[in-house]
């Protein structure tokens, strides 16, 4: 069997990622460690023992891409069993959505913005 295991996310800041993918989207710190020489691997899942996809909160250098890593498309999907709950937890932290929450067939589904503008669907799929 072959997975996906991490997906490495260019930051300007680690510590402010952190507070934004820790505080605002409601994920949990899986590493935070500093090695010889300095260099530091800060790592973000999804809560509640989620063991699936983990972001690498890698620090960028100067001319790498920082908010757009995937151009003008959405390259995450966050998904979650309650949108309402999600989309109000985000919005208190200051998460801005490009537009307001719209039902398509393929669930509840909003665009926001990552702490660098780069955007992001949070989507909740339809109950069976």
């Amino acid at each position: 069997m072959i997975r996906l295991q991490n997906v490495t996310y260019l930051v300007s800041d680690q510590d402010e990622a952190l507070r934004f993918f820790v505080d605002a989207l409601g994920f949990e710190v899986r590493q935070d460690q500093t090695f010889d020489g300095g260099w530091r691997r800060v790592v973000v899942g999804p809560a509640e023992g989620d063991t699936g996809l983990v972001l690498v909160l890698a620090r960028a250098a100067a001319d790498a891409p920082v908010g757009s890593q995937a151009g003008a498309d959405v390259a995450f999907f966050l998904e979650t069993d309650d949108f309402a709950a999600a989309h109000a937890r985000m919005t208190a932290h200051g998460v801005h959505f490009r537009e307001e929450p719209r039902h398509e067939p393929y669930g509840t589904v909003a665009i926001f913005e990552d702490l660098y503008g780069a955007p992001w669907d949070l989507i909740e799929p339809p109950r069976a």
